[in-house]
């Protein structure tokens, strides 16, 4: 069966102004729940929206992967007063009805999983429901505005271990067949499916406390699966990690960086010590380029803007895991590796924010020995494996 998911987004909104490309842990809150669709189930991910420079970020950042596309919806149907069905029905016109599986994924929903998405698709795939819906099981008291309880005996209140609780939408993934959407145009119809996820994913985001809360619960979801392997890959991220973050323009462009030639030497021996080395930088720098050839750094990548899901594609083509990686970053766009990675570290000059989540934080600047120190570092720990 052809799996097709959307992910309908919206260039304005009220509530928080460009909230899709806002960045969440340094990323933009859309690429939080198109990552774990990549690395689900679905064959095809579409990213369906009224803003350009979304579907231009998508075509130029997702190159590494099939599975994902874009497609510019009508912006008369990207208005406050569309509804998401509105949005479904023309993405499928657009694609000529060419699934058997519709999936309906929500960026506000950033704590959907890979898990959760392959769960509501084997409802109708295995179990064969007609559609399926993510929902969480929340144990609280309702009432009714006429002051009577919903779902309790006041007399009789129940102790929560005896409480069956409330089955609440939480918005994360939706998913209807071909025949049940062209019947009802509806995103779950006829029989349907529940598949039941974390009371934490209830929280979709409508409000700026919405936002820091769910930033919060990915920050601890990354951290709580770290566990600590033998490092086999360092990764590094270039300005402010290899460089000291300045760059010197001339009138032809990039002129200068300043490399530190003991941190070469570092990675050398690193390398030497059976850890190989990956550079991973959002600036598409011919500077760097140079410089990571003469380093020998075969795993150089330029230009990655989502390095989290980049990293994970990394990890999936080198069949390891994030336990098993380093990493070294010092700013807001390597947050999400540095919470997930099984080591990771700022050097001294690192931003705040980095600093306060990086496992191991460098006694010296970028430019300065931060590099060579975590190399001594990474050598001493591997000792014991």
């Amino acid at each position: 069966m052809k799996k097709t998911a959307i992910i309908p987004l919206r260039k304005d909104s009220k509530g928080i102004p460009g909230k899709n490309k806002k960045k969440m842990l340094g990323r933009p809150l859309f690429s939080w729940v198109l990552t774990e669709a990549i690395f689900s189930d679905l064959d095809t991910i579409y990213i369906f929206t009224d803003d350009k420079e979304i579907v231009s970020f998508i075509e130029k950042e997702y190159h590494w992967t099939l599975k994902v596309k874009a497609l510019l919806r009508n912006a008369a149907n990207a208005t406050d007063t569309a509804s998401t069905e509105s949005a479904m029905l023309e993405f499928a016109e657009q694609i000529d009805y060419d699934f058997d599986i519709l999936c309906l994924l929500q960026a506000t929903s950033a704590m959907t999983t890979a898990t959760a998405i392959n769960a509501v698709l084997d409802k109708i795939e295995i179990e064969k429901y007609d559609s399926a819906l993510t929902v969480v099981n929340t144990h609280r008291f309702s009432w009714n505005a006429d002051g009577t309880p919903q779902n309790y005996d006041v007399f009789n209140r129940p102790r929560r271990q005896d409480f069956e609780g409330l089955l609440i939408e939480n918005g994360a993934a939706y998913a209807t067949t071909k025949a049940a959407f062209v019947h009802s145009k509806n995103r779950v119809s006829a029989k349907t499916g529940l598949v039941q996820m974390p009371e934490n994913t209830l929280v979709e985001i409508d409000s700026m406390t919405d936002w820091k809360i769910v930033e919060e619960l990915l920050t601890s979801r990354l951290k709580k699966a770290k566990k600590h392997h033998r490092i086999d890959y360092l990764v590094l991220d270039v300005d402010g990690v290899f460089t000291n973050g300045q760059v010197f323009y001339s009138a032809e462009g990039e002129l200068a960086k300043a490399f530190d030639m003991r941190d070469g030497m570092g990675l050398e021996i690193l390398r030497q010590n059976q850890v190989e080395v990956v550079v991973m930088t959002s600036e598409n720098s011919p500077l760097v380029a140079q410089r990571m050839k003469k380093l020998q750094i075969e795993n150089t990548f330029l230009g990655v803007k989502d390095k989290y899901a980049f990293l994970q594609h990394f990890v999936k083509e080198k069949n390891t895991s994030f336990n098993a990686l380093a990493y070294i970053g010092d700013d807001v766009n390597d947050l999400a590796n540095i919470c997930a990675v099984g080591w990771s570290f700022a050097p001294a000059n690192a931003t705040e924010i980095v600093k306060q989540n990086a496992d191991y934080l460098l006694t010296k600047v970028s430019a300065a020995g931060a590099i060579r120190e975590a190399c001594e570092w990474i050598m001493k720990y591997n000792e014991r494996y």
